[in-house]
């Protein structure tokens, strides 16, 4: 099917092939009958794409600054690499979307296969959108119309944080898309209205919705006439829906107010605010942000939490309905607002038009469906290379054929580029959406990509394996993997509870079938050099890590224990493996504690320390805190052993002390054992010579995992409980 994409990197545009999603639960597959450029969002992100990188970094200075952080932490290499690997990545472009439901995703009500509706799904044949996030559209509305219901949204939402009564007077500045459909919201509200804007034709459009205007082009007081709009009393409010990096546009809407008016920002534009034009008249600002309440909101959007209707009477999708009714009581119209149509086959000539004009307004794209048959509509797999000759992969193999599950940042960032040196053969790609995938594996040269995993792990060329998608989904394709006889590679975790973790050891496994789990860091060139200068010591060890985990926002999906795991079971196993390598004893007992229970901290488990006990008596203790600064190393490694020290910093450098033959291992980047790893595996596949990382210490430190969230977590009540009963 055809998506727009753009490239962040060049700014171009392309309307690339990728493959149809899947639907997932929770969701609508829709195919689009029509859908509206954006035009002020949708130019300034093709502007900044083809701005130079010292225009697009002065455009983002807070992205800058990370940049400097993790330049202090990783290294100027691996951060430049990951600054271009972000700005490669391709932009799917388009929010307001009319379509056709093909599928209803489980656990979807309301909402029937057949049924039109308008979502904010972007420029693309086939699209897979929140239900959240979704709205049927009456009869009455045409689907040019309903194509604009999502834009429109924007508007609405910031005309109700403005709470306009009826026969209030209110200012639009900037009459775009946005301005325009405001102003007839504000007029089917009952205010009076002025528009300011330079252009001619937009303001010829106001007055028609029933607006009086300001010709800035003219060169009229935009102040001047709003007071005299307002009778000399001052205007109510102000809605901004202009884009621009002044800061005038907010100056003026203050000085146009009267006492205790309100002005309610849409658009983008320049914030540093007089404090005295507001101070005096007491004025209240707002930022309105997009559609209404629950943009942005996890619960509400992915996994259809709807808020309760007597306490949240507007939120996004009711906004899509409100908007819906009004365009079928013909109370608004958007027709008017329509200056170019395209169909998706031409989109590119709608992004020229938006580059080198101005006059574009409301440009609607159509997909003719006449021209395509739906089967290759919904197509799930695209060809990106001349299919590999006919064989069939076994594990038995000398050459890995490899097929990936995921295709994310990790993905394109660490392990394909470590897999290019190796002569595995890339096979497949899948992705959820489609659009990473393809992206991926034309750029490492895979054969094809598809948004159907089943269809690698059923795929008889393929012997290999990649799994790198969310946690939730680890232990199901590993199964299904290793039971079609493939070799996998899975990145941390394996699972995420005790029942998947027995389920995948009661596998019977095939002769020379590998399982590989993303641990890492034993096969970086410091953890090898500790082994090895570890050996000669035959007494337990004392270990400490400690880890400067960083901050996660509680919403982000590796909290959740039901996707991620937490980040204990989700990235601290790291270090569980690390110490399991470096002492090479069997793990017998654990102990953690997480940080106290209280309002600021209602993720714990992201800040916890916890001592694993070995079987030769060594302990290793790991301090895992998500509250530190990240200036400070994130991750470091101290061991005592025999008298003599080593102290490893974040994956850079290794120094000992009291050693006779060691005193220092210095690289020049980090190196956290990435491509190590990837030739183990790959060594382990064509070579053989069993698996790089022994079954047995991949399920121990699995559970060990296990063990340290449980007893985190459920140790602080213990110890509560103990104090009480001590009081008592």
């Amino acid at each position: 099917m055809n998506q727009i994409l753009q490239n962040l990197k060049s700014g171009a545009t392309e309307i690339v092939d990728v493959p149809c999603p899947e639907v997932r639960p929770g969701h609508l597959l829709i195919r689009t009958l029509k859908s509206v450029v954006s035009v002020g969002t949708e130019r300034m992100l093709v502007e900044f794409g083809k701005a130079n990188l010292i225009a697009k970094a002065k455009q983002q200075p807070d992205k800058v600054a990370q940049v400097i952080d993790k330049i202090k932490t990783d290294g100027l290499v691996p951060t430049l690499e990951a600054v271009r690997s972000k700005l490669d990545q391709p932009l799917t472009l388009g929010y307001s979307n009319i379509g056709i439901i093909l599928e209803v995703g489980k656990g979807v009500e309301g909402f029937s296969v057949g049924d039109r509706v308008v979502s904010n799904g972007p420029h693309a044949e086939v699209v897979i959108v929140p239900k959240n996030l979704c709205a049927k559209v009456p009869e009455e509305v045409s689907n040019e119309e309903a194509a604009f219901t999502v834009i429109a949204s924007i508007g609405l939402q910031g005309m109700r944080l403005a709470e306009p009564a009826l026969g209030e007077a209110f200012v639009v500045t900037g009459l775009g898309l946005i301005g325009l459909i405001t102003v007839q919201l504000l007029v089917a509200q009952g205010c009076r209205v002025l528009g300011i804007d330079y252009d001619k034709e937009r303001l010829k459009l106001a007055r028609v919705f029933g607006a009086e205007v300001v010709d800035l082009s003219n060169g009229e007081d935009p102040i001047a006439s709003a007071f005299h709009f307002s009778k000399g009393r001052g205007v109510d409010g102000v809605l901004i829906t202009a884009s621009t990096k002044s800061n005038e546009p907010v100056h003026q809407a203050a000085q146009m107010c009267r006492k205790r008016g309100r002005i309610v920002l849409v658009g983008v534009t320049g914030l540093e605010l007089s404090r005295d034009d507001f101070y005096k008249k007491e004025l209240s600002f707002q930022v309105s942000c997009s559609y209404g309440p629950g943009r942005y909101d996890s619960s509400y959007e992915e996994k259809g939490h709807d808020y309760p209707f007597g306490f949240v009477r507007w939120t996004e999708q009711r906004n899509f309905e409100a908007i819906l009714d009004m365009l079928a009581e013909r109370r608004i119209t958007f027709a008017p607002l329509i200056t170019n149509r395209y169909p998706i086959e031409n989109a590119d000539e709608a992004y020229k038009l938006l580059s080198n004009s101005k006059a574009a307004l409301g440009i609607v794209l159509d997909y003719d469906h006449d021209k395509k048959d739906e089967m290759i509509v919904k197509r799930q797999t695209v060809q990106l290379l001349p299919l590999i000759s006919n064989r069939r992969g076994s594990v038995e193999s000398q050459q890995a054929v490899v097929g990936f599950i995921g295709a994310g940042n990790f993905t394109s960032q660490v392990l394909l580029p470590a897999i290019q040196s190796s002569n595995a053969s890339l096979k497949s790609i899948a992705s959820s959406g489609g659009v990473t995938g393809v992206h991926v594996g034309k750029k490492f040269g895979f054969h094809q990509s598809t948004t159907n995993a089943n269809e690698i792990i059923t795929d008889h060329e393929i012997n290999t394996v990649f799994i790198t998608t969310r946690h939730n989904t680890h232990a199901k394709y590993v199964r299904e993997a290793i039971l079609a006889g493939k070799h996998v590679f899975v990145e941390k975790p394996l699972c995420l509870t005790r029942e998947e973790l027995e389920h995948l050891q009661n596998i019977q496994f095939r002769d020379g079938q590998i399982l590989m789990v993303g641990f890492n860091r034993r096969f970086s060139p410091h953890a090898q050099k500790i082994k090895q200068l570890l050996t000669s010591i035959n007494e337990p060890k004392t270990m400490i890590m400690t880890v400067n985990a960083g901050h996660i926002s509680e919403d982000h999906w590796t909290q959740d224990p039901l996707v991620g795991g937490g980040r204990i079971i989700g990235e601290a196993c790291h270090f569980v493996d690390l110490l399991r390598y470096l002492i090479g004893y069997p793990i017998i007992k654990v102990t953690a504690a997480a940080i106290g229970e209280n309002p600021v901290n209602t993720i714990r488990d992201d800040k916890m320390t916890f001592t694993l006990t070995f079987e030769d008596g060594s302990i290793g203790t790991v301090h895992y805190f998500a509250n530190g600064h990240k200036s400070f190393p994130k991750e470091k490694l101290t061991v005592f052993a025999a008298g003599k020290i080593l102290e490893l910093n974040n994956f850079k450098m290794l120094t000992g002390y009291g050693w006779p033959n060691f005193k220092k291992q210095k690289l020049w980047r980090q190196d956290k054992g990435h491509r190590g790893e990837i030739q183990t595996f790959f060594d382990a596949i064509q070579k053989g010579g069993g698996y790089p990382i022994p079954l047995n210490e991949i399920f121990e430190v699995t559970e060990a995992c296990f063990d340290i969230v449980e007893q985190g977590m459920l140790g602080n009540k213990k110890n509560f409980h103990m104090l009480n009963n001590f009081a008592t």
